[in-house]
C-alpha cells in the first residue's frame, strides 16, 4: 500500500510542475489559479511522501519520488509542452526509469 502511496506522491510532483509550466507568461488570475494548483499539489506531494516514508526506508522512497517526478516531468515537457526529444534525453530518462526499478526490486 505504501508503494501506491509513494508513486501517488510522485504522480502529485509532475502535477504541480505541470502547473507551474502553465503558469508561464500569464498574469492575474489566471496565473492565481495555476499557482494555486502548484501549491495544492506541493503539499498533498509532501504529505503523501511523509506518509509513505513511515514503512519504506527513506533512502530508497526519495529517490523514487524524485525519479517518479523527473521522468514524469520529462514526459509532459515533451508531450504536453513540446520540449525536443532527443536521444540523449531519452537515453538518460531510460537510465533513471532502470534506477528507479533496480530500487524498488532491492528494497
Amino acid at each position: 500500500m505504501n508503494w501506491i502511496i509513494l508513486i501517488l506522491a510522485g504522480l502529485c510532483e509532475v502535477a504541480f510542475t505541470y502547473c507551474l509550466g502553465r503558469s508561464k507568461g500569464l498574469e492575474g488570475a489566471l496565473w492565481w489559479n495555476w499557482i494555486g494548483g502548484f501549491v495544492a499539489f506541493y503539499i498533498l506531494s509532501m504529505i503523501l511522501l511523509a506518509k509513505a516514508t513511515q514503512t519504506l526506508p527513506l533512502g530508497t522512497a526519495y529517490p523514487v519520488w524524485t525519479g517518479i517526478g523527473a521522468v514524469g516531468t520529462v514526459l509532459v515537457g515533451i508531450f504536453i509542452f513540446h520540449e525536443p526529444a532527443t536521444l540523449w534525453r531519452l537515453f538518460f530518462i531510460t537510465t533513471l526509469i532502470a534506477s528507479i526499478i533496480g530500487l524498488k526490486t532491492v528494497s
